[in-house]
């Protein structure tokens, strides 16, 4: 009795048609090896006659690979961000990027949220690879640098990607230069004839906020600029510490004429007091943003920004990955992902 043609082909019609096990379908579309030529020839016959596609169950069902890439982001960070939708699009990114990279090789990838922050972090974690069972996981900040997650995926011998980690020794490290990105930052500030230029600090729980701090010093003390007290700003890319860093600046005995946030939620929280206080942007206060989302291109007025490479360095970590669970070496050390610096009107030259 023939199928129905809105019926779909399965992993069982293929093996009906070889006269081959089902686990033998699976490691020829898996290109496992230990097939004979001639049934491997066979299946691929099979396949191709019935136009079978193999779902991610069959591709699991003969080898040792789940052909799942986890990915973990930050939870309470993650789900504030949703909760007050502020804008951000870095999960967008970093899921755009992920997602594709993993589809094109037959993958899929699972996003998690998991609290760095809890005394069960390791027991979270370890629940998410039990039920999952992926080929490798994907840290985002700053799950990248919490050796407590680090230390139990090196102990279950786990391939995993640390985005935004300039750390080598352990799973595969992939990040943007944050501190040429913030020199980049900088110096376009002092190109434009900027000398009193603040900088809003990033969480310290994140080691690329004191790459971006050492960027923009280094960019300042090149040209023998000055780092006063107050100049640098701390700040937790919050859209609450923009807006005290810049009230900061403006109560200076001489203000800033230029300031670089860190992140595209203080830049905002900065231009929405220097608005209040009747400042001009960029007539009389330039402003950058270390991130190019929406929201900063859509602001008034739209935010010279660092583009950091979201999308692309998930794509990469997942690529690592999947190679690693193929058997494929990859490129020791650390991957770095070149940035871009978006010039838009909030920077000008400084009046006078």
């Amino acid at each position: 009795m023939g199928r129905s043609p809105r019926q779909s082909v399965t992993i069982r019609h293929v093996a009906a048609e070889a006269g081959v096990s089902l686990q033998t379908v699976s490691r020829v579309v898996n290109n496992e090896p230990n097939v004979r030529p001639q049934v491997r020839e066979r299946v691929m016959e099979a396949v191709k006659k019935l136009g079978y596609v193999p779902s991610l169950a069959a591709r699991r069902m003969g080898g040792s690979r789940s052909y799942l890439i986890l990915a973990l982001n930050d939870r309470d960070r993650t789900i504030e961000g949703w909760q007050l939708g502020q804008g951000s699009d870095w999960i967008d990114q970093m899921l755009y990027g992920g997602m594709l990279a993993c589809a094109e090789r037959g993958y899929r990838m699972i996003f998690e949220l998991i609290d760095t922050h809890s005394a069960h972090v390791e027991r979270e974690v370890n629940a998410a690879l039990s039920s999952l069972r992926p080929d490798g996981v994907i840290l985002t900040p700053p799950h990248s640098d919490n050796p407590a997650i680090i230390d139990l995926l090196v102990a279950q011998h786990m391939p995993f990607a640390r985005i935004g980690s300039d750390d080598a020794s352990a799973g595969f490290a992939i990040r943007m230069d944050d501190g040429a990105a913030a020199e980049a930052a900088t110096a376009h500030l002092i190109g434009l004839g900027h000398k009193r230029i603040g900088f809003i600090a990033g969480s310290e729980e994140y080691r690329l906020s004191g790459a971006r701090t050492d960027g923009y010093r280094a960019a300042m003390k090149a040209v023998g600029l000055p780092i006063v007290d107050g100049l640098v700003q701390p700040g937790d890319f919050s859209f609450e510490s923009g807006e005290a860093a810049m009230r900061a600046y403006l109560d200076f005995g001489e203000p800033v004429t230029a300031v670089i946030a860190s992140s595209e939620q203080m830049a905002l929280g900065a231009l929405h007091v220097a608005r209040d206080r009747g400042v001009d942007v960029p007539g009389e206060l330039s402003l950058v943003s270390f991130d190019d989302t929406p929201v900063v291109r859509f602001s008034v007025p739209p935010l010279t920004a660092i583009t950091q490479p979201i999308a692309p360095m998930t794509a990469k970590a997942a690529e690592l990955l999947i190679d690693a669970a193929s058997g494929k070496e990859s490129e020791p050390g650390v991957h770095v992902i070149p940035f871009a610096l978006a010039v838009r009107r909030s920077s000008a030259p400084p009046r006078g």
